[in-house]
């Protein structure tokens, strides 16, 4: 059950744009919302899609616009194998986009209709999410999608329970990764009995490393002024948590306690280049037979992430005006990271030259929080 957003969440704000990372997996919705015979849309990176399921449960995304005269797919008809255009009744076949139908060519016409294709884009179902690969302008339509992988929550047994929440943020993604990544505001915007409190600040130190496109927290004993985590002490076994943040936008953490654990996958997904999304999915062994905790899990997640977006809104206001901003020390080291490595990928599709890491090696930062 996702997370329902507030109305001011989804409204565009003029401000500041980011520049889009193409060459990647992005999830475009959840594919509880893809029935066969029935088409759904949505955004990434500016570019509208109309998603859909097969028949054979095969998933698939277009680009919602018809190659003819440019009426969105999405107002056609869908019978499950084919999508066809309701302007002329031209027909797809959505997964390659091949044109199979052109109900106007008479016998005079020496038109083939099969060498004309709506624009499709590789998608895949992974962990409940439709996943779409959004090549690069110039790239074709499936660009280097056979070089990376398709992102999948991380799991440590059959038997498991799962919990996805989601949100709209009316910032870009590179003000929404930077809040996601911040060590420093916990205590500030996530103030509550069952998590933190302001009087619970105190000084850390965490180790982070390279890894390929982006850095991990390497694995440590979680914060002990977190009331989640405390609860993982009735395992009777040392906690550790790790936290890694890759490109484009996503960020994982894996928390063990002997053989209990919980995984988490979050991304900030560009829906346009001024509006983005939060998506968090997890699973967990952890309390798997207490009664409701999905349901609880579910209903803390959603103020936890309601408290993200209500601050993401606030800023949103401020940078309207174009305000100038500065990253600081230790506590911003892993948004200026971020930084360096998008600009690393940016200039590697340009040259071809493979980008070095922001980070000479594994180093301490430390903060208050």
């Amino acid at each position: 059950m996702p997370f329902v957003t507030t109305p001011e969440a989804g409204r565009p704000l003029p401000g500041p744009t980011a520049t889009l990372l193409y060459d990647d997996w992005y999830p475009a919705l959840r594919t509880d919302q893809l029935r066969r015979r029935k088409l759904a849309t949505a955004m990434l990176l500016d570019i509208p899609l109309v998603l859909g399921r097969r028949l054979d449960g095969r998933i698939f995304a277009m680009r919602d616009s018809c190659p003819h005269r440019g009426i969105p797919l999405s107002y056609g008809r869908f019978d499950g194998n084919h999508v066809t255009c309701k302007y002329h009744g031209w027909e797809f076949e959505p997964c390659s986009g091949q044109c199979a139908l052109i109900p106007s060519l008479s016998t005079h016409d020496h038109l083939d209709a099969t060498r004309i294709f709506a624009t499709t884009y590789p998608c895949e179902e992974r962990d409940g999410h439709a996943w779409v690969y959004i090549p690069g302008p110039g790239t074709g339509k499936k660009g280097k999608s056979a070089e990376r992988a398709v992102p999948e929550l991380a799991k440590f047994g059959p038997r498991y329970r799962t919990a996805h929440l989601a949100a709209d943020l009316p910032c870009n993604v590179d003000h929404g990764i930077i809040g996601l990544m911040d060590p420093a505001h916990g205590p500030f915007v996530h103030q509550a009995w069952w998590w933190r409190s302001r009087a619970s600040i105190r000084e850390k130190t965490k180790r982070f490393e390279p890894i390929p496109e982006g850095f991990r927290m390497s694995a440590h004993a979680p914060s002990g002024n977190s009331a989640p985590y405390k609860l993982l002490g009735v395992y009777g076994a040392p906690i550790e948590t790790t936290i890694d943040f890759v490109l484009p936008n996503r960020r994982t953490e894996i928390i063990r306690a002997g053989q209990a654990w919980f995984s988490s996958l979050t991304t900030i997904t560009p829906v346009t280049a001024s509006t983005c999304r939060i998506d968090v999915i997890a699973a967990w062994n952890v309390f798997y037979r207490v009664p409701l905790v999905t349901a609880i899990a579910r209903f803390f997640g959603a103020k936890f992430v309601r408290q993200d977006q209500q601050t993401m809104i606030q800023q949103a206001e401020g940078l309207r005006h174009n305000p100038s901003l500065m990253l600081i020390d230790d506590a911003d080291k892993p948004a200026k990271w971020y930084f360096a490595l998008k600009q690393g990928r940016l200039e590697a599709a340009n040259t071809g030259v493979a980008p070095s890491h922001p980070m000479p090696g594994p180093l301490d930062l430390h903060w208050r929080s």
